[in-house]
Parts: C-alpha cells; structure tokens; sequence
C-alpha cells in the first residue's frame, strides 16, 4: 500500500531562492505543455506525445536564449512537470468519457505564481537523498533543515516539496508499506462498533460513548474575521497586502492543522480498538448547501472517513459503509419498530410500540451497527449479513449489541410433527426478552 509521509521543511534564505527558481521552471514547462496542446486542438492537429513534448520543451528548450535558465534546475523536476501535465488531461478525457469517478473534471489550466501550492517532485534517479545528520539533500538545491516528527517505516520512492499558501514548506515522501507488518501492529480483536456522526457531538459510538465536536472554525471566527479585515484594507498589489494576505493564509492553516490532527487520532483510536466498524455515507456535498453548511464543512466528515478507510484497508479491519437513505433515526434499535421521521431538535423520543426512552444519536449508531451486519449474537460472535436482506416489515429480527443472553418464547404451541425450526414469516411470531 502506498502511502504519503509529509514533514516540515526549514529552507535557509539561499535555499528558498532555490526553491523559487525550481517552482518557476516547472510552472513554466507546465504552461508551456498545456499551450503546445490547445494549439494543436485549435489547428484541427493530433496531440503531440509526450516524448515529443519532451524533446521540444526541455531538451531543445536549453539551447535557446529565451528558456536558457531551465538548465539551472534538476532536469528530473521538469520531466516530472510534463507528466504532471500528461496525467491531467487524461483525468480530464477520463471524466469526459464517465470513466473515472467522482465529480466531473475541467481542462488543464494554466498555472501561475499566485497560486495558493507550488509544487515539484524528486523520484529515485534525481539522485536525492536523506544525510546521515538527518537533513534532506535536493540536487541544485543543496541539504535543507527537516522536523522529523516520526521515522519512515520503508525507504521512499520519491520525494515532493511543497509550498503551501501559508508560506511553510514540506516533504512529502512517498512509500510502499508492507501489509503483514501493519497488521501485525495492531491488538487483536473482536470488537465491532457503529458510528454516528453529527453536530452537536461529532460522533457517537454504539457504546454509548459521545464525542463532542471541537468545531476548530467556531472557534477561530473571531480572529479570521479581524484577519480578513485588516486585509481587505491593504492596497492591492502592496507588500502590507502580500503580508496581511500571508497571515490571513496562517489562520486558516491552523485551523485546518488541528482538524486534521484530531481525525488522525480518532481515526487511529476507532481502528485500533475496533475489528469492525461501521459509519454513514453521508452527503456532505448535499448537506454543505443547507444552512448548516459552515458547521458540516467545519466537521469535516468527509476527511474522517477517507481516513477511516485507508486505515481500515492498511490494518486489515473491516468498514462497513451503510447507505444514507438507511432510516437509522426512525427505527426503535430495541423492537424494530419504525416510528417514523422526526426533526432535529428532537433529541429523545419514546419509542411508541415498547416504550424504550431513545437518545437520538445513540439508536441512530445502534441501528448503523445492526445494518452493518456487525450486532452481536447471544454468544457475542459478530456476524455478518446474508445473502438476501431483511425486508421491512422483517425490522424486528435486530440484533441487540448490549450481548445480553436473550429468551425466545412463542406465541404458538409448536404442533406434533412440525419443524421446530421457523420460518421468515413464523419468525415475526415469537417474542425476544433479555434475562436480567
């Protein structure tokens, strides 16, 4: 499994000059492939390959008085530029033949200098390398100063420095991880757990456990807002402005930074405690177009679970994901019974077939597990769905994951001769009791 490591860079004032000139290099072989391929779309021509881009825009570029200084950056970061550009219209192509997933892609752009990333890629035959002394060594660029936060489980297979619109610049490594030593990583168990994410907790576990919502936006509103003034009096085109647009650029770094630190250790707790897991696939896309959009965009849903699943996959854990239009609010987790919708600001409610007292987020996370084929058994075994699911009317065949012993009574004395066995529909005739 491939994954990205990123760390902190701390470039010396030459090094950032460095830096600057290999972004513009890669910039401008960037444009300049984008602009070779809309004259050739233009002029009714075949799209020049990319060992022809090559040649054109690098190669015979050198030599000419206009692209002279490409020759001052490593000749890897502009091959890497151009398959940048490769990749980016065969996602565009790809989108427009339905073929990739997701939402649908635009043309290649042109990149500018103003943008909010730059950007370039080192892979193995650049030549870079990490020193003994723990610093990163870029060719042309020198050995640049790196926060280890923690050690690399493999040796990388290439490297991307990164400069985001905060002004901070990272390493971005990429590596394959071996998959038996993840898993061997993790305890062992037989746990499984059902998530309900929401806004006023930001989850809440089938166990009863609620986690409230550190809402890092929330929070930060008072000083975005005095940032974003301060900026949009700054003349345009000044130094002040360039300044006051950094900070605000700061601001809104931080709060992503502690968003994303707070999913990482959720996400790791969830995995590592739990061998089954199951979680909504919410809308975030529909919900972020409701008035509750700040708050739905400042949960984050979307990021947790994207991590929820490459953890899941990299630990050998399961994630179930259970469809949104499941009516995991409506239905009683105790008896099955659906009681129909209810607004938002009703919090408990009282289940009208067997009088259980519900919190709402709680029966919500109970029912996300049951679908999941994830609820316990009497003898707690998890077990996994069948083949043919349950029909509606079939509700009350719930398990109860509190993994109580459970009664079955029947209504109906079993006659002489008959299977004692019973069938789908002999089954909604008998009673579930727990032994206290």
């Amino acid at each position: 499994m491939q994954l990205r490591y990123a760390f902190r860079l701390y470039p010396d004032a030459t090094q950032q000059a460095a830096l600057a000139r290999a972004f513009g290099c890669a910039r401008v072989v960037y444009n300049d492939a984008v602009r070779a391929r809309e004259d050739a779309r233009e002029a009714g021509r075949p799209f020049p390959t990319a060992g022809q881009l090559s040649r054109q825009l690098v190669t015979e570029a050198k030599q000419t008085p206009e692209r002279a200084w490409l020759g001052e950056v490593s000749a890897v970061v502009l091959q890497q530029s151009l398959r940048d550009a490769e990749m980016a219209y065969r996602n565009f192509f790809a989108s427009l033949k339905g073929t990739r997933k997701g939402p649908k892609l635009g043309p290649p752009r042109f990149k500018s200098r103003k943008d909010n990333r730059q950007s370039i890629r080192f892979t193995a035959n650049a030549r870079w390398s990490i020193t003994d002394s723990g610093r990163l060594s870029l060719p042309k660029i020198g050995t640049v100063k790196v926060k280890w936060s923690r050690t690399l489980p493999a040796t990388p297979t290439s490297v991307t420095v990164i400069k985001d619109a905060a002004g901070r610049f990272f390493a971005s490594f990429v590596l394959d991880t071996d998959p038996a030593a993840d898993q061997a990583r993790m305890p062992d168990t037989d746990r499984a757990i059902g998530i309900d994410l929401g806004l006023t907790h930001f989850a809440v576990l089938s166990d009863g456990t609620k986690i409230d919502s550190p809402r890092f936006l929330r929070r930060a509103e008072k000083k975005l807002k005095k940032a974003h003034k301060e900026l949009s009096r700054k003349l345009k085109g000044s130094k002040n402005r360039a300044k006051a647009r950094e900070k605000v650029a700061r601001a809104h770094a931080k709060v992503a930074d502690a968003r994303r630190e707070f999913h990482h250790q959720l996400s790791t707790r969830l995995i590592s405690e739990n061998q089954g897991i199951a979680v909504e696939d919410l809308s975030v896309a529909g919900l972020a177009r409701t008035r509750l959009a700040k708050s739905v965009h400042d949960a984050g849903w979307a990021q947790f679970i994207s991590m929820l699943t490459y953890k899941a996959q990299r630990y050998g854990r399961t994630l179930v994901p259970i469809g949104r239009f499941e009516p995991t609010s409506q239905v009683c987790s105790t008896c099955g019974a659906k009681d129909g919708p209810k607004p938002l600001s009703i919090r408990e409610w009282i289940c009208s077939a067997c009088g259980t007292v519900h919190d709402r987020d709680h029966n919500a996370a109970l029912n996300i597990k049951t679908a999941a084929g994830l609820a316990a058994t009497a003898c707690g075994a998890p077990v996994r769905p069948g083949a043919i699911p349950a029909q509606r009317e079939e509700t009350g065949s719930h398990g109860f994951p509190d993994r109580k012993p459970c009664r079955v009574t029947a209504q109906q004395p079993v006659r002489e001769g008959q299977n004692p066995r019973p069938s789908e529909r002999e089954a909604s005739q008998f009673q579930v009791s727990l032994v206290e």
